[in-house]
Formats: structure tokens, C-alpha cells, sequence
């Protein structure tokens, strides 16, 4: 700032630099309480601050594999509804689906024609372990019964595993046991407790075997795939925190890649959200939601937080005023880090000095209109 727009400015004040009641010379400021009142000046503490703020970075919100599901369905048919919808919270078992499928009816015909078997070669094994017994026949002709029994069993075990691999339950085989009665429509179940993230089809669509009919996550817990920057490679380390730009969300770095990308020259390190449990459907953050990040160290170092309109810049350093009986002292100070709602500073303070926590720049303007000059 020239000398002459400090005059102008500490003028448009009420300060004019003949008034005998301001003055500045050196580091100090003195002001009387009626500039102190025009100026509109606040006076606020120091607020201690064990988190510094680094740097920005993009970061991308996934689900942990482990928590991610595709539902699909297990045989082609036709799909005849669909019950959930995105953002729809399902629990383990719900059915989310109905698909009418002629394989199915084969595979339950397949399985009461083995059970018929098994109970067949049962029946046979049991005869001739009793012939064998009087005599009547050889070890041989047991033995021959007691395979075929076993091949029963197999084939009736493997029927069975088609059924629940194609959707039905033990409760469902059991009926079928009990009544014969085929069913052609197969219940599409949700495998966790979750919420639908995507929806592949519509209710009408033909579909093959294995299709995908939805996307179910457990948002329990969610993870960041951050990209950080290589000039900043060196500056993180597990542990550190991370706040999400314009949410509430925090996470903490629990991994940090051992290689760089080629195309962008940045290393992916993946954070842990806390308290990423969806409440009353109300996140602040979303699956799949690109945001940007800041990076949070701890520090054992005495740092404190003040708003923006505190600080004064002047040639490359950083100032702030504090509070004296006949005006304000001027004191450099050092900023670690930026936030949106101001900066973490250091600096000679005992931590409980009164500060000037804005109008920055009109004691900026009156100790160099003043005193030494810009």
C-alpha cells in the first residue's frame, strides 16, 4: 500500500495523521477509545489449535469392497418386478426382485427325480443288506446296492445346491418335498443389510443368466480414494486426519499407496470416514460423490486459529494486533495452514493475549500511513 492511500484511508477513518490522539511508530499503535469505537474494531482470545491444516487434494467417496454387493439372478427368464429402488434400505433376505424362469422348473424336476431315486436305491441297499445277512446273496451284490445308494445321495445333494444356488431357500425345498409343486419365479434376495445403490433393469426385461439386477452397499463405513499430489508425498503419513471441503464428513489415512500414477504423478492414499452411517437418510457425503479434501496433522506445537480479517500481509509477512491499554502492538506472525473459516498461525504469544480479530486492514493502514511506511 502506497503512502499515499494509507493517508486516504486512515482519513475516510476519522484517523488523520495530525490528530494528536493516533498515532504509530514502530510496532505499536496508539489509538484513543473514540478511534477504537469508529474503526469498529472486536476484540477476541486466542483459540488453541492442535490440527494443522496442509493442503488440498481431490479425493473420490467409495464403499469397501467387503461392504459392496451385485445382486443378480441365478437362471435367464423374464423379470416380472422389482420392488427397491435407489436409496431404498433393504434388509438381509428382502426379496428385491421376482423372475419367471423355465430353467428353474427344470432344475426342481431334476431334483424330485433324484429324490425318487434315493429313495429307490435306499430301499435296495436295505433289501440286500438283509439278503446278504441270510445268505441269500453275495457280499458282491450288497456292496454293488450300497454304490448306487451313494450315487443317489450325490445327485440328490447337487439337485439341491442348484435349487438354493438358483434362489430358493431350505424352507422352499422342503415344500417342494412335501408337495411336488414346481414353481417357475425365482425370489431375488438381497445378501446384506444395506441400501440399493443401483438399479440395472426393469421390471419386464428379459434377462440371461448371472445378469445383474442391482448394486446393495453397507454404508457403515466409507472410504476416500484420495489423490495426492507428489510435491506432497512426503507430507503425510498414517494417522492424519482429513476434512471434506463444504461437509461435515472427517476421516483419518489408513493407507497410503506405494506407487504413482504415471498419467497425473500422484499416489492414491484411502481414508476411513467416521460416522458415515446414513441417519434419517441424511449424509454428507454420498457413494461414488467426487470432493475435494484437506489434510489435517496433528501438532504439538503452540498453534492457534483466527479468523482471516485478523491477519495483516505486508511485504511477504504476516501481522496481527494485540490489544495494549493505549492502543495495539504489532507482532509477526507465521500461518501453518488455511481453513475456510480462517487460518492456524504461530507465534510469540503466551495464549492469552487480547487480539484484534478484524478490521485488519485499517490498523494495517494506520501503522504504515504512520510509522515506517510500505
Amino acid at each position: 500500500m502506497s503512502k499515499i492511500k494509507s493517508l486516504v484511508l486512515a482519513s475516510a477513518l476519522g484517523l488523520t495523521v495530525f490528530n494528536p490522539l493516533s498515532w504509530a511508530a514502530g510496532n505499536f499503535i496508539q489509538l484513543s477509545q473514540q478511534q477504537f469505537d469508529n474503526i469498529g474494531i472486536k476484540i477476541g482470545k486466542l483459540e488453541p489449535a492442535s490440527h494443522v491444516p496442509l493442503f488440498i487434494a481431490p479425493a473420490k467417496v467409495v464403499v469397501p469392497p467387503t461392504h459392496d454387493f451385485i445382486v443378480n439372478t441365478s437362471q435367464a427368464g423374464l423379470v416380472v418386478k422389482m420392488n427397491a429402488s435407489v436409496g431404498d434400505k433393504v434388509a438381509k433376505g428382502e426379496i428385491l426382485g421376482l423372475v419367471n424362469s423355465p430353467d428353474l422348473l427344470t432344475l426342481q424336476s431334476n431334483y424330485l427325480k433324484a429324490v425318487g431315486a434315493l429313495k429307490l436305491a435306499s430301499a435296495t441297499y436295505n433289501r440286500d443288506k438283509t439278503l446278504r445277512k441270510e445268505g441269500v446273496i453275495s457280499g458282491r451284490g450288497e456292496q454293488e446296492s450300497y454304490s448306487r445308494y451313494n450315487a443317489s445321495v450325490i445327485e440328490v445333494n447337487q439337485a439341491k445346491q442348484l435349487l438354493q444356488f438358483a434362489g430358493m431357500t431350505a424352507d422352499d425345498v422342503k415344500q417342494l418335498d412335501s408337495t411336488g409343486h414346481l414353481v417357475s419365479q425365482i425370489n431375488v434376495r438381497s445378501p446384506i443389510a444395506g441400501r440399493v445403490i443401483e438399479r440395472m433393469v426393469v421390471s419386464g426385461t428379459r434377462v440371461d443368466a448371472m445378469a445383474p439386477l442391482y448394486r446393495v452397499a453397507n454404508l457403515d463405513e466409507l472410504w476416500l480414494e484420495i489423490n495426492i499430489p507428489h510435491e506432497h508425498i512426503n507430507d503425510i503419513k498414517i494417522g492424519d486426519q482429513v476434512q471434506v471441503e463444504n461437509a461435515l464428513a472427517e476421516a483419518e489415512i489408513r493407507v497410503i499407496g506405494q506407487s504413482v500414477n504415471p498419467e497425473n504423478q500422484t499416489i492414491l492414499a484411502r481414508a476411513v470416514v467416521k460416522d458415515s452411517q446414513y441417519k434419517d437418510n441424511q449424509a454428507s457425503i454420498r457413494v461414488g460423490q467426487k470432493v475435494n479434501i484437506q489434510l489435517i496433522q496433528t501438532t504439538d506445537a503452540d498453534t492457534y486459529k483466527l479468523p482471516d480479517a485478523a491477519i495483516a500481509h505486508n511485504e511477504g509477512k504476516t501481522y496481527v494486533f494485540i490489544r495494549d491499554k493505549e492502543g495495539f502492538k504489532v507482532s509477526q506472525i507465521t500461518i501453518l495452514g488455511k481453513q475456510s473459516d480462517g487460518s492456524v498461525i504461530t507465534g510469540e504469544f503466551s495464549g492469552n493475549e487480547d487480539i484484534a480479530i478484524n478490521n485488519a486492514a485499517a490498523l494495517k493502514a494506520i501503522w504504515l500511513g504512520l510509522g515506517s511506511g510500505e
